[in-house]
């Protein structure tokens, strides 16, 4: 799950995150209840999992036709436009439940408690898909599809559709010429004060600097200190969306940790903001993140789940290219060819995520928040 500062220690407990304390929400007395489900789930994935080329696809077209429909769990923002078209294309239904990150990995585990899966496939952030891993409640995903993705973003258990990136970006009308930043570092001077913006939850992006500065020689003492100073700059906002609309509305001047493809769409809107300007390089490192899909161990529609996956890594990378997103198969060229990326730390922060919210807690403790609750 993206560790959140108050998320993680509060509202998703050890009490859910069995896999950190030492046991699987598919363990226990009740791990009976549902194996022909299960069962049956796994031999359709193992026998489409070994075919390849026309066999697979006809096949698979249609069993997953026979079985009419499957059911998403996401907090992909960009799943009505690929359901839609998925529908669209093959005449399956598909029931989209969405919500942030965390409150569908909260559903996931909680029905996992109660031996329950009520949905086929998984489409969220990599912590969250890491963590369900972790509770056994995914099945692998294998196609010649998945050896086209990028390499990080092949995880054990899911497969990355997609890689938030986490650039600095602007409000063009308040920043240009010589005033834009070249590195994060620029940010800690005082003539920034208010005028930046740091996001609620952006632990990982937290993590992945952090280690990035200590990997170029900093200490921790000083890596702490640089992130002090960039936060008695700052306001903070809670969601990336919500930061990109006060950017481009000029709240602040600089949105420190925004999402491309939220700064990409809002320019495209004819909004003043960019983040990758024509005439130098970007602020870099960009931190990327994968994000992508799961099949379920116990889904009620493995071929219509798989199917999904397939079309995902097919024609849904044409619809997230549309909507800027950095696809985890190129469409046309690759939006982070040649930039300097880092990746976040995933088993890092699954391994330690109390010690990373504490720290990112501290770091925005008295900074005033805005645009939101």
């Amino acid at each position: 799950m993206r560790p959140r500062p108050v998320a993680v220690v509060g509202a998703i407990t050890c009490t859910l995150l069995l896999a950190a304390c030492g046991s699987s929400v598919t363990s226990g007395g009740a791990a009976g209840a549902g194996s022909g489900t299960q069962n049956h789930a796994k031999e359709v994935y193992d026998h489409f999992n070994a075919l390849s080329g026309t066999q697979r696809t006809t096949e698979l077209e249609k069993a997953a036709k026979d079985e009419g429909q499957l059911t998403v769990y996401t907090s992909n923002t960009d799943m009505d436009k690929l359901a839609a078209a998925f529908t669209k294309k093959y005449g399956i239904k598909v029931n989209v439940y969405r919500a942030n990150s965390e409150t569908v990995l909260q559903r996931l585990l909680q029905e996992g408690q109660a031996n329950k899966t009520a949905n086929d496939f998984l489409d969220t952030n990599a912590g969250e898909l890491n963590v369900s891993n972790a509770n056994g409640l995914l099945y692998p995903y294998q196609s010649e599809l998945r050896q086209k993705v990028r390499k990080d973003g092949q995880k054990d258990g899911w497969t990355a559709s997609r890689f938030n990136a986490f650039v600095v970006g602007w409000n063009t009308k308040l920043v240009s010429g010589g005033d834009r930043p070249n590195k994060l570092t620029d940010l800690t001077d005082p003539k920034w004060k208010g005028k930046i913006s740091l996001e609620f939850s952006d632990v990982d992006w937290f993590a992945a600097m952090y280690k990035y500065y200590t990997s170029q020689g900093m200490s921790d003492d000083d890596v702490i200190a640089l992130f002090r100073k960039l936060a008695a700059n700052a306001k903070v906002t809670k969601g990336h969306t919500v930061q990109g609309e006060l950017l481009s509305a000029g709240q602040f001047a600089v949105a420190v940790s925004v999402y491309s493809h939220t700064i990409d769409k809002a320019a495209d809107g004819k909004a003043p903001v960019n983040w990758r300007p024509a005439d130098r390089p970007p602020v870099q490192p960009v931190v990327i993140r994968p994000n992508g899909f799961a099949l379920m161990k116990g889904a009620k529609h493995p071929a219509a789940a798989l199917l999904f996956a397939d079309w995902e890594l097919t024609e849904g990378q044409q619809i997230l290219a549309k909507a800027f997103r950095v696809g985890s198969i190129p469409v046309d060229r690759d939006p982070l060819a040649g930039l300097q990326t880092v990746p976040v730390p995933e088993q890092e922060l699954l391994d330690n995520a109390k010690k990373w919210n504490d720290l990112y807690a501290g770091i925005l403790k008295g900074v005033q928040q805005v645009g939101g609750n």
